[in-house]
Order: structure tokens, then sequence, then C-alpha cells
């Protein structure tokens, strides 16, 4: 039986066609910048959004330290939502390694971070304080496309206090084609952002930073401090020119999917559905229950994200059908 995987958009599978462009990719030394398709992938990504330059990376989360690592300097703090990615599931990586503070700032529904809230959370310059250097935000946050008129008003208060801006911009691409806005639109105004291509873009490793050529040059010498210079990884940064090719217009089959799962969930007794943004469901389950219903979809060959997130989170994507979600609704209604 095969398993319907609703984790996360990081399980999907490359398919046949990517695969044969992993094979058939052109390869150097990128520690030596001599990989054509890295190249090209950084080149891509780097003028599609807008930006100077790119740098390929094997993980979100290398990507964003090493952003962060870029802007700010030991005893520099950042400004972040308290439930952002870069600041709670990201094991620290910006205080243990770059000795940097996250000053975490409470999100909003929407997943906003309220102005007045950030303006009182810089410092003054004061030796007894963390020196306020930088903005994060999330774009998608928790399925959620940030309000661009928003985006603008931080971007315009991030600028007036002085601060560099960085975007996380894992699902970018989910972002874009939700709000029917240019992903170069969603990422202009920020000094770098990270693109994840191993989401619902269905490449299996990868992303991609982009920012100013300076910038950029700083991330190259903390990507190798941090060991993640690779070498012939142009096999790699195939499957992510293949993804940008071919899995950014369907990202929209998979809200409509997860519109229709939401649907099937509210129709069932027990089961509240608390959110549906994007390619994200989140229901909420009593908490007595989460064990009992963890093992029950497992027999079903269902797997959710239970016990990671205050609620339960659904995923869909590339590699979940209209049969699957089927499979998923019955599974669901049968416990409740």
């Amino acid at each position: 039986m095969k398993i319907v995987d609703l984790r996360s958009d990081t399980v999907t599978q490359p398919g046949a066609a990517m695969r044969a462009a992993m094979a058939a990719a052109a390869v150097g030394d990128d520690v030596y910048g001599e990989d054509p398709s890295v190249r090209a992938l950084q080149d891509r990504l780097a003028s599609d959004l807008g930006f100077a330059r790119g740098l390929f990376m094997p993980s979100g989360t290398q990507a964003n330290l090493v952003a962060l690592l870029a802007h700010c300097q030991r005893g520099d703090e950042y400004l972040v939502g308290m439930e952002a990615h870069t600041y709670k599931y990201e094991a620290g990586g910006a205080a243990v390694l770059g000795s940097i503070q996250p000053q975490p700032v409470a999100n909003a529904d929407d997943g906003s971070l309220a102005l007045e809230l950030l303006d009182k959370a810089v410092k003054p310059d004061d030796p007894h304080f963390a020196r306020t250097r930088l903005l994060a935000l999330e774009n998608t946050w928790q399925g959620r496309v940030l309000a661009r008129d928003y985006v603008r008003r931080a971007i315009d208060w991030a600028r007036s206090r002085g601060l560099g801006l960085h975007l996380d911009g894992a699902r970018l691409f989910n972002a874009a084609i939700a709000s029917g806005t240019p992903p170069a639109e969603l990422a202009a105004g920020f000094d770098t952002v990270s693109v994840c291509l191993s989401k619902g873009l269905g490449a299996p490793v990868g992303s991609v930073l982009l920012g100013s050529e300076s910038l950029i040059e700083s991330a190259r010498r903390w990507r190798k401090m941090l060991g993640g210079g690779m070498r012939q990884s142009g096999i790699l940064a195939a499957a992510g020119l293949h993804a940008l090719d071919h899995h950014v217009a369907r990202l929209a089959e998979d809200h409509a999917r997860a519109q229709t799962l939401a649907a099937g969930l509210r129709a069932i007794k027990g089961i509240r559905v608390q959110a549906c943004h994007t390619n994200m469901v989140f229901i909420d389950v009593p908490t007595e229950r989460l064990r009992d219903l963890d093992r029950h979809l497992r027999e079903a060959g269902v797997r959710a994200s239970i016990g990671y997130l205050p609620s339960v989170r659904l995923v869909t994507h590339l590699d979940i059908d209209d049969a699957a979600l089927a499979r998923a609704i019955e599974a669901f209604a049968r416990f409740s």
C-alpha cells in the first residue's frame, strides 16, 4: 500500500523526467566556481527575482543561517517572528554559531510582525544592548501569504531604522502562485532572499540564497566554513532547474487540493479545521486523542505532522493526487 504522506512538501520524490535531467547534468567543481549547472541555477534565480547573484546551498536552514551571518556580526541581533522558521525550527544556529541574538516578536494571525512592536524592539546604540541590525520576514508563513502592502510598510520601516532585510522565501513560489504576484515583486526591497527547491518545487535537495555581490561574496565564505561547499553539485542543481521549468505553475494544483482536503475534513465530526492556506491545512484535535490519531493514520497508510506544531498540519504536494486525498479523508472519518 502506497503511503499518503501529508507531513510536509519536503517528502516529494523526483520523477523520471527530473532524474533524467540530473543524470544528464554538466558538472564541475563548484567550490572552484566551475560547475556550469550550478552557475546556471544561480544566475537563473538571480535574474528572475531581481538580484545580482545567487548561491546554491544544501538546505534552507543553511541558506538562512548564512544570510544572517553575512548581515550580522557577533553581538548583533535580528528581529524575527516568534513562530518564524529561522527562530524556532533551525536549532538556534544564529545564536550558537554566529553569536547573533534573535529578538523574537509575536506573529499576528496573518504572519505579520506589528510595526509598533518592531519599533519597540529596536535597541538604542548603547553598550548594554545587542546591536539591532536586521529584520527577517517569512513568506509564506504557515502557508499564509504576507500581504503586499504590509511587506512594503515593513521594508520602509526597516530602512528608516537603518536595518537590513532578509526574507525566508522557502515557499516564495507558493506565495506568488496564490497571490497572482510575480515572485520578483514579492522579493523586491529585501537585501537577501532564500528560496527552497526541495519543498513544493519537488527537487530532492537544495536552496538558493540571493543578494548583492558583496553579501553573496560574504555568504560564499560562510557556506564554506559551515561545510556547505559541494563539488560536482550540478547533479542537484539540474533538479532545481527542472523544477523551475516544470513545477511552478502546478503549485496551483496543490493549493486546490488543500482546499478539497479542508472541505472534506470540515464534514467530519470531532475535527475542526483551523486554517487552510496555500498548500497547508491545520486541524485541531483534542490533545488526549493525538497519539491515537497518529496510530490510526499510520495503520491506514497516512502520515501527518502530529506533535510537531500546536495543531495537526497536513501539506499537499506533487506526490498527492485526488485518490490520495480521498484515502486521507476516509481515514480521518473512520477515526472520528
